[in-house]
């Protein structure tokens, strides 16, 4: 990551922040104490951005500047809230077709996946807090810009906004090999949320408990899943197919 998407230093993050800049994450050394630190921690708390404790080593290995024990990793887009997205898209009159990524850490695949979403149609891109990517100018660059025009909504709890979801008319629907069901067998002309999970994972347990339904992608070979961003743009032309396409 460029220096320059990157801010250094106790005070210099808290003025960010108040500035309404749009940070991704907050890396701080553990062992930082003090005023200037609490209230470091109450803002990010008042705005909601992530903050890990990590040791001060790997922050040395990020930059060599007088960091203070502290780094902000600065956002390339602005993350919407879901709770907003949604009912906008059914005043706007549209059948809502959201895409839920759980755990995905790859950014080159979260890019093509982004890209695949923008020429779809799909309405937006839901990814956790915690444990997944985030949306860098690696990720920009990888969807070909898609990301600027896609919303991406990042949710404290990912078992939360699928319930949200579902409570809102929006059938969720999970991509797993345990699933029983062929992608083709279900009804994706709806409103619709696919979750798609990490390839080594997979979608988790609990989450995979509140789908309305889980699907899987026909496989003849002997390896054992498919690229997450070749799967997904199966079940996102899926949805295109069953809808049908109109230019």
């Amino acid at each position: 990551m460029k220096e320059k998407e990157m801010i250094f230093g106790i005070r210099a993050v808290i003025e960010a922040v108040e500035a309404g800049k749009d940070i991704d994450k907050v890396l701080v050394k553990r062992e930082l104490s003090g005023e200037l630190f609490l209230e470091l921690q109450e803002q990010l708390r008042r705005y909601e951005i992530p903050m890990q404790k990590v040791p001060v080593e790997r922050i040395d290995r990020i930059t060599r500047k007088n960091h203070q024990g502290v780094i902000a990793f600065t956002s390339a887009v602005t993350y919407q809230k879901l709770e907003n997205i949604v009912p906008l898209l059914y005043e706007e009159g549209k059948i809502p077709f959201i895409l839920v990524l759980d755990g995905l850490t790859d950014v080159r695949n979260f890019g093509a996946i982004a890209r695949t979403c923008e020429v779809a149609g799909v309405d937006a891109i839901v990814i956790p807090e915690k444990g997944s990517v985030s949306v860098n100018a690696d990720a920009i660059k990888t969807s070909v810009g898609a990301l600027h025009s896609i919303p991406v909504c990042r949710e404290k709890n990912l078992k939360e906004a699928i319930v949200f979801l579902k409570n809102s008319g929006i059938k969720v629907v999970a991509a797993t090999e345990k699933a029983a069901s062929f992608y083709t067998e279900t009804d994706l002309s709806v409103p619709v949320a696919i979750v798609l999970g990490s390839e080594d994972t997979g979608v988790a347990p609990e989450h995979l408990r509140v789908c309305d339904e889980l699907i899987r992608i026909p496989q003849s070979g002997t390896i054992q899943s498919l690229n997450v961003s070749v799967a997904a743009g199966v079940l996102i032309y899926e949805v295109v197919r069953q809808r049908g396409f109109t230019s």
